[in-house]
């Protein structure tokens, strides 16, 4: 039982000095001591190397994952840490650096540009929370070592004697009294972080070594592509195609004219202070997606790296980073991209009058399915917290946004074949929010392919239950459905018959369209379910065909069946399983031949070539398919060896003219048509009534 004491004097008052505070409260520090308290100790000292990268003073960091799973050596090519004495402390930089909070090169802008460790409190935490910490720097010509534990320096520096070159070297083993006997490193988690940053810097070389497995591994990572090559990396890895399909991101030649440019002028503190002036590696810029552009700003520098492009997927999915530290919790970075990335494409969209009839398009909408790298360097950046998840600098928002915005703008106005399937996969999106998901709440098949429950009492279905043989021949009219039946192959073939015209799908509510009987039916045989209970893998049939009458009713029943398709089932129309079924409008004989006409221009192309002699021909019209006999239409429209069919498919490079027809000629504004009619009402020659 505690005591509760009821004196509180002066003599109760602690004072933590040295590192004392970070042993007794980590997670102030580290956010904890978990494996992402751990693991944040590896990148503490890692940043402070990928500082010198950014900075122009070195291209190579390698690191090592000791036998024992504890300790780990981070080595780079920079200036390495200074060792001089300070007059004050009468002790060397080094010591200072790793046994004294707040202590460090980064607060004076001179030393370091951009700078991901800004607090001096990253290499002292590290080395109070470990048991043995070991720093080795090449400078001036030698080599220098000191050794420290639990924050403490536990040997004086010494001089191990001549060196070529320059670097730091910083080996460490945890505390298990801070962190726990069975702690260990994660060499996935530390290999992925050290590939991301490869791609976040170009020309910097990365080695990770792990000695943890027997043979040792070693991966080298470099890529010069930079981050419009780790933008394509992380697209493959989703799965998902881009859009439109084969969109490339790989990094693409530099404009005549650079969207944005700066120059990366150094401070004149860097010169004064004597010895090589840093160049920080050029980054050419680049069209987006993907890109990299420049920005400066009157506050100070802010150089700013984007690559993004739109896919299929439902979601969103944003990479930040500022100064190289990935920032997993967004921040005022993120805020500018994605406003400005809104504000361009509805800038396009007013631009060149695109906006769809009868749906209002939301950011969600714009930015579903977006996959984003974006790499912020900020002078002096303002994070939450030290572990540096969240940007906080309020100024870098509208910075940010005045960068994408017109630079966006400007290439989907010089890429339109690219961005018209981008927005019409953005007014999908919409329509998908505001119809789809709504109807998907009324209608639902969650029946597994080979199930034969709740199948339409109309539907005859086929014996197989095997998807790739399996065909539905979607009929119009019972007629017509009873031709079909008698002429079917039993094994493979369906027949779903419809009564009279379904429902437009484009201007019933989706509430309507989800209580419509003849849609439920076709719903129901197809095992699919729609909207967001879509799933292709329950398919019950490998092709559908659309089987009406060769007539303008017949056409207009295929249209609004087709549009049905478009909006709630559009997957199975990208994955060439629908069909329009090619019955003959006319029967032809000629002698003992039989021929089959699709149309009127067919029947006089038959006349003209086989009409010729004393051969009288006779000509039937059928009005529709229910004139057929069984075998008739088995010959000409069922049967795989003889049919023709024609497979439904969008062009991505039609995607946004598919929207707008199907928007014009079946939506609720009766004036498009109107205008279509009136255009068009010269070409008539015929109407078939």
């Amino acid at each position: 039982m505690a005591v509760r004491k009821t004196r509180y004097s002066a003599a109760d008052i602690q004072v933590l000095e040295g590192l004392e505070p970070v042993r007794k409260r980590p997670a102030m520090y580290i956010g904890g001591t978990d494996a992402t308290g751990y693991h944040h100790l590896l990148w503490e000292i890692l940043d402070n190397s990928v500082d010198e990268v950014i900075n122009g003073y070195a291209a190579r960091i390698e690191v090592t994952l000791h036998k024992d799973g504890k300790t780990v050596t981070v080595a780079d090519d920079g200036r390495g840490i200074p060792v001089d004495v300070m007059p004050k402390y009468k002790k060397p930089a080094l010591e200072i650096i790793l046994t004294t909070l707040h202590s460090g090169g980064k607060f004076e802008q001179g030393n370091y540009i951009h700078s991901g460790g800004l607090h001096g409190v990253g290499s002292s935490v590290v080395n109070a929370l470990s048991s043995s910490l070991i720093a080795r720097v090449k400078r001036d010509g030698k080599k220098y070592v000191q050794t420290f534990a639990k924050g403490l320096a536990t040997s004086k520096l010494k001089t191990e004697g001549n060196a070529r070159g320059t670097g730091t070297t910083v080996t460490f083993t945890p505390d298990a009294e801070i962190f726990g006997l069975k702690a260990r490193w994660d060499p996935a988690l530390i290999r992925d972080r050290l590939e991301a940053k490869s791609y976040l810097h170009r020309g910097m070389t990365v080695v990770f070594r792990d000695e943890t497995q027997s043979p040792a591994v070693e991966d080298t990572f470099q890529h010069d592509g930079g981050i419009a090559e780790y933008l394509a990396k992380v697209v493959a890895q989703r799965g998902k195609n881009t859009v439109p399909a084969g969109q490339k991101l790989a990094p693409v030649e530099a404009p005549a004219e650079p969207i944005a440019t700066t120059e990366e002028g150094l401070p004149e503190e860097v010169t004064a202070q004597g010895g090589e002036i840093p160049t920080v590696p050029p980054v050419a810029p680049l069209a987006i997606p993907p890109g990299a552009l420049f920005y400066k700003t009157s506050d100070g520098e802010v150089r700013l790296e984007v690559a993004l492009v739109w896919t299929e997927a439902t979601d969103e999915h944003l990479r930040s980073y500022v100064n190289g530290i990935p920032t997993p919790q967004g921040g005022t970075h993120e805020a500018g991209l994605r406003g400005g990335i809104v504000k361009a494409v509805r800038n396009y969209i007013e631009t060149h009058a695109l906006a769809p009839k009868g749906v209002t398009l939301t950011a969600e909408d714009i930015r579903e399915g977006i996959v984003a790298i974006l790499s912020s360097y900020v002078v002096d950046p303002q994070f939450q917290g030290q572990t540096k998840g969240r940007l906080n600098n309020p100024e870098v928002a509208a910075q940010v946004d005045g960068v994408v915005r017109p630079a966006l703008e400007k290439w989907l106005n010089e890429n339109k074949t690219v961005a018209e399937p981008i927005i019409a996969r953005i007014i999908l999106a919409a329509r998908a929010r505001e119809a789809s998901r709504a109807a998907a709440q009324q209608v639902t098949r969650k029946t597994a392919v080979s199930h034969r429950l709740n199948l339409p009492g109309k539907l005859a279905d086929c014996a197989s239950t095997n998807p790739l043989e399996s065909e539905l021949f979607i009929v119009e009219g019972d007629s017509a459905g009873g031709s079909a039946k008698q002429g079917r192959d039993r094994r493979t073939q369906a027949i779903l018959p419809l009564r009279g015209k379904v429902l437009n799908a484009e201007q019933a509510s989706t509430e309507k369209v989800g209580q419509n009987k003849e849609l439920q039916d076709i719903v129901s045989a197809l095992g699919t379910g729609i909207g967001e209970d879509f799933k292709a893998a329950n398919l019950r049939y490998g092709k559908i065909f659309l089987l009406m009458d060769a007539d303008s009713d017949g056409h207009h029943i295929s249209t609004l069946l087709l549009t049905f398709f478009y909006r709630h089932m559009r997957d199975l129309i990208k994955s060439g399983h629908v069909f329009l079924a090619q019955p003959p409008l006319y029967k032809i004989e000629i002698g003992k031949d039989t021929y089959w006409a699709l149309d009127d221009a067919d029947r006089e192309k038959i006349l003209a070539e086989k009409g010729k002699g004393n051969a009288k021909p006779n000509i039937m019209r059928f009005k529709g398919l229910g004139e057929m006999t069984a075998d008739e239409l088995k010959s000409t429209t069922l049967d795989p060896r003889k049919r023709i069919a024609l497979k439904v498919t969008i062009p991505e490079d039609q995607a946004l003219m598919t929207e707008q027809t199907i928007n014009d000629l079946l939506g609720k504004d009766v004036s498009a048509r109107f205008r279509f009619i009136m255009e068009r009402a010269a070409e008539v020659r015929d109407l078939d009534v």
